[in-house]
């Protein structure tokens, strides 16, 4: 973490990836944005993977090995395990105690199923600590979170799991569309200023474990969408000239310069299944709310 921190402070412009968000407090955070008003992605999604559950559960069959990328509070998952009847679960997640305290939870609602809780940076190569390698595979990773990397490594990811799936396996994944700015831009900058906090969040967390200097009140939440390259753009902007100082190390940040935190792209349909058939993934389904606001698309790994 301090050596991705540090290198992204050096950087013109500076940076900081957005897994860093996700520590408890984060997650939490996180969770309470999903229910805002504003907020559209969750209860979209939501929408559709109760309206085709029943249709999922028929392309995977019974008795899967279902693997969630990203799995936060598992809310969404919920919705789809009476129907898939899965021989095994696999929440993975970033946030250790989040994902520990949620897996434990599921486990006890659902005392038939097994469940194996794996704490990794997908960003990094995917070890799965079980694999019954009898089980076909099923990898839901929801909530448009491919979208917080950049397309070519977004893309990157897609073969990972192609890989991760071996021929036969499916990928169940959601996925934000392009659409009217001033939705997204009202989604990202929500009335109650949560996502404000979400964001500074990941400088307080650098102050607590790498023990920096971080002014969280000398920084504003900025977020808008960038439609030339269909993405939304989080950054926090220094409000003074300040130094900041980590372990031996500092960084003079100017009035007004720009801490980029976390990128959102947003995909038509045909971009992202473009990018999919790339990977070696084969589409079977696209599903999209009643208002056209998300996506959720079903892959065959070949």
């Amino acid at each position: 973490m301090e050596q991705e921190v540090l290198e992204g402070l050096s950087n013109k412009p500076k940076w900081i990836s957005p897994k860093y968000f996700y520590d408890n407090r984060g997650s939490i955070l996180f969770e309470k944005i999903s229910r805002l008003p504003e907020y559209y992605a969750t209860r979209a999604e939501i929408s559709i993977l109760k309206a085709h559950a029943d249709e999922i559960a028929d392309l995977i069959g019974p008795d899967c090995f279902l693997i969630e990328l990203g799995s936060g509070n598992s809310t969404k998952v919920r919705l789809l395990l009476d129907t898939l009847r899965p021989a095994t679960y696999m929440p993975i997640d970033i946030s250790k105690d989040h994902l520990l305290e949620n897996a434990n939870e599921l486990a006890s609602d659902y005392p038939w199923l097994d469940v194996w809780a794996a704490c990794m940076d997908i960003t990094q190569p995917i070890n799965l600590p079980y694999d019954p390698d009898e089980s076909k595979k099923l990898v839901f990773y929801p909530g448009s979170s491919i979208g917080n990397f950049e397309p070519r490594d977004a893309a990157s990811i897609l073969k990972v799991i192609a890989n991760l799936l071996h021929p036969g396996g499916d990928l169940l994944v959601g996925v934000d569309i392009k659409k009217d700015p001033a939705i997204l831009n009202a989604a990202y900058n929500d009335a109650k200023g949560v996502t404000e906090a979400f964001n500074k969040n990941v400088i307080m967390r650098i102050n607590r474990e790498l023990d920096a200097d971080f002014r969280v009140e000398d920084f504003e939440h900025k977020a808008f969408y960038n439609e030339e390259k269909g993405r939304v753009e989080m950054h926090l902007v220094s409000k003074s000239d300040q130094v900041i100082h980590i372990n031996g190390f500092r960084s003079n940040i100017c009035r007004g310069e720009h801490i980029h935190t976390e990128n959102s792209y947003k995909y038509r349909i045909d971009e992202f299944l473009e990018m999919a058939r790339k990977a070696g993934l084969e589409h079977l389904k696209t599903w999209t709310d009643n208002d056209g606001l998300f996506s959720v698309h079903y892959f065959r790994s070949l």
